[in-house]
Formats: structure tokens, C-alpha cells, sequence
């Protein structure tokens, strides 16, 4: 007999309706069979407590998408932040968030367009939320018109930090938008951009949550065959839903949450709460039909299946952890969001759905809908679990028995996809990240056509702590060392202009650039903020020494800071995941080799789905499969750490289930082979199935118009895709056959550690 008929006939694979188990009770026994009163009334009191907090959750939550806000991209702490508030505090002055492009049909420089233009800056100039404007009138500066001059710019900055200049750009541009005074009137700018951006994201969740549900339910009505089946599921993502509005409602109380977390923790959590649910509803229809005994079939459930749910929601949470420990609060707010809905769906798969199924599992293979569709079709007999069983331990114990010939050229592939990731850009996301026929965008890239934005996205130098009036030789020393920096075009200062080291012009208003006790510097280059260039040359200007306490700001200083923090912070983010996947893993398994192959595979399965994000994201290859969007040639530095934090904890999910499967066949065979090719079979459709649930929630955010959730969605359903097909279906039964024996080895000192406080039996 071969290891798979032996599988087959003697482990009953997860899948649709188990096939009846000799010596078991005959299969309607159990259907008319009812729990005992204490466990139904107890499962009343569960659904019903469910119930009254889900409408307090909901009512709660309800409006918690007003409350989020689009910032946190640059450490608060970052020397162009403290830039940043010495310029508006000292010289009303700083980086427009803001930008009014005003176009007419005379002059800019005829008399009545001028006096409308100055009216028009003191008008913005007195709105609520305004620090400061500078428009070609007011300054006069001729970089602030345009060529034809029929366009000039009316640059604003607005108080408070990022989410304050958001909630103020939303409240003021619509009343400066549209006609004024002769000019066409329209808005970019960072402020306006996020305004846009968060507008979008909502509308796009909306969009998603409506294609979602539906997709998702029939997903669940074709693996399950069972109206009951599929619901079980679907109500606890629903569930972790609803609980996901009220924690990040009770979030923003307390902190600032990213708007992105909504996007993200909603489809994570309905994700996830559908993986588990199908975890727990396969053990139990698995364990049903081996004990015919619906109240046995639960407890079974929960003790393996819920333990197993357990350890892979603590994976994912602690992965997410990871987040936490760098200093910007875009990814800090998305881990604490993320974190606690991970495991409501863990909770509510081991005690909601028990309760379901306490009250309505002897309905779960009630009313198959899809055989009858199937043949109508003329599709034939849908697969029955023995049947997919069969196929998977087919493939396993193809695997098995060539798998260095397996191996090789998988992960030949894999490196091969993982390529491109080796000249990966980083970048920060501005107007771009907007569809290309977004109001900012496209005002964006008019003023990038008509106006010299080197001159306008200046980088800014400012010292303190020194006497502005005795120190002006050596401020006019200093500003002469900047200009010879690389990439510098020009340095403006109180002491006048300098170029290439030369002083080559006086300012007209050198008063503008000095205070009694701050002095400052504008820095004019072509570099691009957001590139290697601009962050090299902010990195140049910070080594010159000064005649004071400097701070460099701009944008290419703000994105050298987030760099900066992302990158000192990174080995620890990578090595807090190393260490309590591998620990957890451990105390999983026994074993130490087990989860060092995990992680070495996870880390190969990741490595290709960034180069594979390169390619399309970067480089601008295949746009057309995911949709029309622009292409900045770089990544935002913080999405990858966010994809890479998230699908790792998925890959780590799918890992505990199948290993889970796996040990404990071992543990009753001692026969690694065996093990192996019995693990797939029970595991292998479940976990595709699982994959494609998942891989379609988080695929939706693909039809987002916003480049960044396009970007995460398409790479995290790449990525789970990748992993539950690739990495757990071939390379895992694949290396595992190699090491053989191996695989469960552990250090004396270790397995007496796990035989303590590790999970010893199956």
C-alpha cells in the first residue's frame, strides 16, 4: 500500500462533506441529535451578550472615520520638524502646505490685477488656521509667476502640524476655489493632497466592503457546499468588523490614528476572522464524522483547531508589534490598531463560533446548493473531501519522493523574482500617490510645468543660539561653504547671495533672513526632495560646520529624517519578529530547526514579492494588470516595513496550521514522511481556500484609485498567494522531506524546556 492510499484511507483530509467513517454513528444520528440544555443555554447567554455588545460597538464606531487623520510620516523629534517651527515662530516662514495657483486672462502685473492679487493675499491672510501667505505681490518674488505671466502663486502655510493643516485646508479651500476677483482660483499642496487622499481612501473602503462581502460569502458557499456552512464564517468577520470600528474609535481618544488603519485593520481583521472560522468549522465537520457526537466534535475542535487559531493570532499580533518600535506614528498608529482586532478575530473564532455551532452545527451540512448548480451546469460532482484530500496527498507524496529535483527550481524562481528588489528607491508620498485626474494632482502637476519649483521648495537653514548682529562674517562664511556643497544652485542669507562659493548679489530685503536671535538661510537645488540626491544633499549640509545650533529643513531634510529613523530602527524591528516567531514556533514544535526553516522560507517568499512590487510599482511594468496610476520611480519608505510586518504574520498563520497538521501525525506515526504527506492532505485545500478568501479581501484594495493602497493590496494578495501555494505547498513538504529525522531536533537542554512550557501533545 503507498503512503498516499494510506493517508487517504486511514486520515480523512479536511474539505467539503466528510465521507462516513467506518464504526462511526450513522450521519443523520448527529443531525436530530440535540446538545445538552446547559451547553445551549450557555451558548444563549454567549450570542446574546455578542449581540447587545455589537450594537454598542456599532453605534460607537460609526463615525470614527472623522476622527482619523492623514499624517505621521516624519519622527516629531526630527531635526526638519524642529526646522520647521523655528522658521514659522522666528520668521513666518517654512514650507507651504498649501498652494494657490491664480490664473487670469491680463497680466499679473497689470494695475488692477495686482491690486486684486494683494486683496486677495490679505484676505487669506486673515482666515482662520493661517499662519502666513507669500504670493507674488506681497514678495514681488518673479519665481511665483508664471512664464506668460497670466499665472502666479499665493503660497500658504497652515498652523499646527500635519493633521491640523489637513482639517483646516478641508474647511478653507472650498471657499477659495472657483472665481475670485477675475482669477480662476484652484488648490495643490500637501495639506489639500491629504485632504484628497483621505476622501478617496474612505470612498475606496466603501467600494471594497461592498465587493467584499458578496465575493467573500460565495467564496465561502463554493468551499463549504452549505448555506450554514458558510455563514458560520462570515458572521465572525462581521463580528471583527464591528469590533474593529469601536477599538479604533477608542484609539483616536487616546492618540492619533492613521486613516490608512481603517483600510488596513478592517480587511485584516474580516480577513482573518474568516481564516480562522474556516480553521475551526473544517475540524469540526473533520471530527464529526469521526465521533458522530456534536458536543465531543466541538470540544475536539477548540482544544486543537482554537489552540492552533490562538498561536497564529499571537504571531501575526507580535509581527505587527514590530511596527511599534519605530518612531513615526503612521506605523506605531497602524500596529495599534491592528494588534487588538487580530486578536478579537482569534477570540471570537473560539468562543462565538463554538457557540454557533453549539445551537445550529447539526445544520452545518444541511442543504448542499452547490451540487444541484454544478450539474445543472454540467460541471459534474463537486469534489468530496476525500477527493481533494487525495489530490493534495498525491502531490505530497510527488514531492517527497524528488524533492532536491522540487526544491531547486523553486527556489530558482523565487530568487529570480526577488531581483529587481536589489535597486529599489525609497520616497515619501506627495500629490502623485492621487489618481492622475485628482483636483491636486493635476494642479500639482501645472504648477511643476509653469513655475520653478527649485525655487519654491527651498531647503531651509536656521541657526540659533548666537549674537545675529556680531556674528553676521561668519553667517556670511557659513552660507559661502553651503554654496560650494554638490547640487546646491544658489545660498540666500541676510549677507546676500552666494554661488559656487562667490558672493554674487545683495538681497533686497536682507531683513527677512535675520532675527535678534535666529538667522536663516535658503538653500536653492534641483535635486529631487524625495531621491538619493536630495537625501546626500542634506546629509552634505548637516556635516558643514556652523557658527551656531543649525537645523536643516525642506522636504528632502524631512525625508532624510524618516529615512534615518526607519533605518537605525529596522534590525530591531527585524530581530523582535526573528525572535518571538522562533519562539512561539518553538514552543509549538519542540523543535529549533522547524522555525529556522520557516523563517528562511517566509523571508525568500517576501524577497520575491518586493521585487515583484519594484517591477510593477517602481519601474512601471504590466500598470495595466492592477489598474491606471502614476509612477514616482520609488517606493514610500514606510509601506514596504508595513507589508512586510503584515505578511509575514499571514505566512506565519499558514505555518502553524500546516505544521500544526503535521506534528501531530508525526506524533502519532513517528514517521516524518508519512507525517508530511498527511499534513498536506488534511491541510492543503483549507489552506488554498483560506488563501483565496484572504487574497480577495486584501486583493480589493487593488481597485483603490490610491497608489499606496493599491501598492499594499496587490502586494499582500501576492504575498499570502505566493506563500499558501509556493511556500506551503511545495517547498515546505519539499525541505521537509530533506531534513527528514532532522526536522524535530532540538538541544537537550531545550527539549527539556519544551517539555514544561511547550505544547506536547497534538
Amino acid at each position: 500500500m503507498t503512503v498516499t492510499e494510506t493517508v487517504v484511507r486511514h486520515r480523512r483530509p479536511p474539505g467539503h462533506s466528510p465521507e462516513p467513517v467506518p464504526g462511526a454513528p450513522p450521519a443523520d444520528r448527529w443531525r436530530h441529535r440535540k446538545q445538552p440544555s446547559a451547553d445551549r443555554r450557555r451558548a444563549w447567554l454567549v450570542l446574546l451578550g455578542t449581540a447587545v455588545f455589537l450594537v454598542l460597538a456599532g453605534g460607537y464606531g460609526a463615525d470614527v472615520t472623522e476622527r482619523l487623520s492623514n499624517a505621521g510620516y516624519t519622527p516629531r523629534s526630527a531635526e526638519s520638524v524642529l526646522a520647521e517651527q523655528l522658521l514659522n515662530d522666528h520668521f513666518m516662514a517654512g514650507t507651504p502646505n498649501l498652494v494657490l495657483l491664480l490664473r487670469g486672462t491680463e497680466s499679473v502685473d497689470g494695475p488692477r490685477t495686482a491690486q486684486r492679487g494683494r486683496a486677495f493675499t490679505e484676505h487669506v491672510a486673515t482666515l482662520p488656521g493661517v499662519a502666513f501667505v507669500d504670493s507674488y505681490w506681497s514678495t514681488g518674488d518673479p519665481v511665483l509667476r508664471s512664464g506668460d505671466r497670466l499665472s502666479a502663486l499665493v503660497l500658504v502655510r497652515l498652523a499646527g502640524d500635519e493633521d491640523r493643516a489637513q482639517r483646516a485646508a478641508a474647511d478653507l479651500v472650498p471657499t477659495l476655489t472657483g472665481g475670485w476677483g477675475g482669477f480662476e482660483i484652484r488648490v495643490t499642496g500637501e495639506a489639500q493632497a491629504n485632504v484628497e487622499l483621505q476622501r478617496r481612501s474612505d470612498e475606496d473602503l466603501v467600494r471594497a466592503e461592498l465587493l467584499g462581502a458578496p465575493i467573500t460569502l460565495l467564496i465561502l458557499l463554493l468551499v463549504f457546499r452549505t448555506p450554514v456552512a458558510a455563514l458560520l464564517p462570515f458572521v465572525v468577520g462581521v463580528i471583527s468588523v464591528v469590533v474593529t470600528l469601536a477599538v479604533l474609535r477608542v484609539l483616536v481618544e487616546v492618540t492619533e490614528v492613521s486613516v490608512f488603519a481603517l483600510n488596513l485593520v478592517t480587511v485584516l481583521g474580516f480577513g482573518l476572522a474568516v481564516d480562522y472560522s474556516l480553521f475551526v468549522v473544517t475540524r469540526f465537520r473533520e471530527e464529526l464524522a469521526r465521533t458522530g457526537r456534536q458536543d465531543e466534535a466541538i470540544r475536539a475542535s477548540v482544544r486543537t483547531a482554537g489552540r492552533t487559531v490562538v498561536f497564529s493570532a499571537a504571531t501575526v499580533a507580535l509581527c505587527l508589534a514590530a511596527l511599534l518600535v519605530f518612531p513615526v506614528y503612521f506605523l506605531s498608529s497602524l500596529a495599534y490598531a491592528a494588534i487588538p482586532v487580530v486578536m478579537a478575530a482569534s477570540l471570537a473564532a473560539v468562543t462565538v463560533l463554538p457557540a454557533m455551532l453549539t445551537l445550529w452545527g447539526r445544520w452545518v451540512d444541511a442543504v448542499d446548493v452547490v451540487t444541484p448548480l454544478r450539474r445543472r451546469l454540467g460541471l459534474g460532482e463537486p469534489r468530496t473531501g476525500a477527493q481533494s484530500g487525495q489530490l493534495w496527498a498525491a502531490l505530497a507524496s510527488w514531492i517527497v519522493r524528488r524533492p532536491l529535483l522540487v526544491a531547486l527550481p523553486t527556489v530558482t524562481v523565487l530568487l529570480l523574482l526577488a531581483l529587481p528588489f536589489g535597486h529599489a528607491k525609497f520616497g515619501l508620498t506627495d500629490h502623485r500617490v492621487l489618481p492622475p485626474d485628482a483636483n491636486a494632482h493635476v494642479v500639482a502637476e501645472e504648477v511643476g510645468d509653469e513655475f520653478d519649483l527649485g525655487e519654491i521648495m527651498v531647503l531651509n537653514v536656521v541657526l540659533t543660539g548666537l549674537d545675529t548682529a556680531a556674528s553676521q562674517p561668519q553667517v556670511a562664511e557659513y552660507a559661502r561653504r553651503l554654496s560650494t556643497v554638490a547640487n546646491v544652485t544658489r545660498v540666500d542669507a541676510g549677507t546676500g547671495t552666494y554661488t559656487g562659493g562667490v558672493r554674487t548679489a545683495d538681497l533686497p530685503v536682507p531683513q527677512l533672513f535675520t532675527r535678534p536671535d535666529a538667522t536663516r538661510l535658503r538653500v536653492v537645488t534641483e535635486a529631487e526632495p524625495f531621491s538619493s540626491e536630495g537625501e546626500r544633499l542634506v546629509r552634505a549640509l548637516r556635516e558643514v560646520p556652523a557658527p551656531g545650533d543649525r537645523h536643516v529643513g525642506g522636504l528632502a531634510a524631512v525625508f532624510a529624517d524618516t529615512r534615518d529613523a526607519v533605518a537605525t530602527r529596522l534590525p530591531v524591528a527585524l530581530g523582535l519578529i526573528g525572535v518571538t516567531t522562533f519562539t512561539l514556533l518553538f514552543l509549538f514544535t519542540g523543535s529549533v530547526v522547524v522555525p529556522a526553516k520557516a523563517l528562511l522560507l517566509n523571508l525568500l517568499s517576501l524577497t520575491a514579492t518586493f521585487g515583484a512590487m519594484v517591477y510593477v510599482f517602481q519601474d512601471g511594468h504590466l500598470r495595466g494588470l492592477v489598474g491606471d496610476f502614476v509612477t514616482p520611480g520609488y517606493l514610500d519608505v514606510t509601506v514596504p516595513l508595513l507589508m512586510f510586518c503584515v505578511a509575514f504574520g499571514l505566512s506565519m498563520d499558514y505555518e502553524v496550521f500546516v505544521l500544526a497538521r503535521i506534528r501531530e501525525e508525526y506524533l502519532h506515526t513517528g514517521d516524518n514522511t508519512r507525517a508530511v504527506v498527511a499534513g498536506l492532505a488534511r491541510t492543503g485545500a483549507l489552506v488554498s481556500a483560506a488563501a483565496l478568501l484572504i487574497g480577495v479581501v486584501l486583493g480589493l484594495l487593488a481597485t483603490s484609485g490610491v497608489s499606496v493602497l493599491k501598492l499594499l493590496g496587490v502586494g499582500l494578495c501576492l504575498s499570502v498567494l505566493v506563500d499558501a501555494v509556493v511556500i506551503r505547498g511545495i517547498l515546505v513538504p519539499a525541505f521537509m522531506q530533506l531534513l527528514g529525522e532532522r526536522n524535530w531536533w532540538a538541544p537537550r537542554v531545550l527539549r527539556r524546556l519544551h517539555e514544561r512550557v511547550g505544547v506536547r501533545d497534538g
